[in-house]
């Protein structure tokens, strides 16, 4: 809902992070002509969604040899989710796969092999998250810092966006019922959070790209007006967010993409100068080429040559990728990122309660039987239906019946008919 985050004007610095424990010491650089350029940052993606694999924290750990460690959690839909499971218990509303399941059995080793982990596992409560994540450091008995973002939840605005906002594009009426309401912050608080020395940054929402921008800023001491330097670390963070997506987890010549069963998740090696190479631990399967790479850079970025962010505007229109042969596992250099200065607004999201949705599945077989499920479907939501009139509900607002294996959805491309 950009229309929303523009009537609020949503400006500057809305985001702290709070550390618990104690800081240590900054790792920056001096851009000065003289001064010795840092080693290159590698950083890997062990989560591209909610529910993503648990093979990828051990790969990346153990045979990635990472500065950082990130997780993507959050599509649009999960902030729904999230919103739903903190309405029923304060102490949830965050994404207990990354404490459980990818943090809980390597906290020793990722501690022990000085990783520093980022991730939007946070959701709407990013200090349950960071407390739960206490607790899992404290029974393994290792000292981690821990840093909490928060300052992306606008559900407190939700009365004055209402008055601003009237309603959509579409000419529909803003909702009544607003679920959550969270402003897609930038990287500017996570590279904060690194530079006062936690080990582990937990934030709520904010852009994917972030979450490596924010470690790259931390290490490189990139000012907030050297735009193609946040561009081109955008352009890293973009290109592993969706984690396996870009070593050719849905790459469209699937049929060439080996050993799929155990892909390799994305690493980008980043250096002071804004160069990225995108790599995967060595003896993991998927593809890294220039096509798996370049699908991943043009993917949810609309206009290629205005890619809006909190922390610059991107253009990636003279992007090159290139493989890089003889790399176990497979390389690809990517450069050429431009930026220019962010817009003074946050883009927000909101999610609101529209009614329900219900699935169902029957399994018939027997001959005639695409009929048979046809007429099944339309007998079920007729009883229901005359269930909604005696209960005094109303009808379904948008019914949707498929017979599969019938081919249907071929249209006329299908080889049979409903009647066949």
């Amino acid at each position: 809902m950009n229309s929303a985050a523009a009537a609020l004007g949503l400006r500057g610095a809305m985001a702290a992070p709070r550390l618990l424990g104690q800081g240590r010491h900054c790792r920056l650089w001096s851009s000065e002509p003289c001064a010795p350029q840092p080693s290159p940052v590698r950083i890997g993606c062990a989560s591209g969604f909610w529910g993503d694999t648990a093979a990828s924290v051990p790969q990346l750990l153990y045979g990635g040899k990472l500065d950082f460690l990130v997780f993507d959690y959050l599509s649009e839909i999960t902030m729904s989710l999230l919103t739903a499971a903190k309405a029923k218990s304060p102490d949830l509303g965050y994404t207990p796969d990354f404490v459980l399941t990818a943090m809980s059995p390597y906290i020793k080793d990722i501690h022990k092999k000085g990783v520093r982990v980022v991730s939007n596992a946070g959701g709407v409560n990013p200090v349950a998250c960071a407390a739960a994540l206490q607790q899992v450091a404290k029974k393994a008995g290792v000292d981690m810092k821990i840093a909490v973002v928060t300052g992306d939840n606008l559900i407190e605005e939700v009365k004055n966006v209402k008055e601003a906002v009237l309603e959509a594009e579409n000419g529909r009426l803003f909702p009544e019922s607003i679920h959550s309401m969270n402003a897609y912050l930038g990287a500017r608080p996570i590279s904060r959070a690194l530079d006062l020395g936690a080990d582990i940054v937990v934030t709520g929402r904010c852009v994917d790209s972030s979450l490596v921008l924010g470690p790259l800023i931390h290490s490189f001491g990139w000012k907030r007006n050297e735009f193609n330097f946040l561009a081109a670390g955008s352009l890293a963070g973009h290109l592993i967010e969706c984690g396996a997506q870009c070593t050719g987890g849905i790459f469209t010549d699937w049929h060439s993409v080996p050993d799929w069963h155990n892909i390799g998740f994305p690493i980008v090696e980043c250096s002071a100068d804004g160069s990225v190479i995108v790599s995967k631990p060595p003896k993991t399967g998927g593809l890294l080429s220039f096509g798996t790479v370049a699908e991943q850079l043009v993917y949810e970025i609309g206009n290629p040559k205005e890619y809006l962010l909190p922390d610059v505007t991107c253009d990636f229109s003279q992007v090159s990728v290139v493989e890089i042969p003889g790399v176990d596992g497979g390389a690809v250099k990517v450069q050429g990122a431009t930026g220019l200065p962010p817009s003074s607004f946050y883009k927000v999201n909101a999610t609101y309660l529209d009614g329900f949705r219900g699935i169902a599945c029957c399994p018939v077989a027997g001959p005639r039987a695409v009929e048979k499920g046809k007429q099944t479907a339309e007998n079920i939501l007729e009883r229901t239906r005359m269930m909604f009139s005696q209960l005094g509900y109303e009808d379904y607002s948008a019914v949707n019946i498929q017979i599969l294996g019938s081919e249907e959805t071929y249209g006329p491309h299908a080889k049979r008919t409903l009647d066949g």
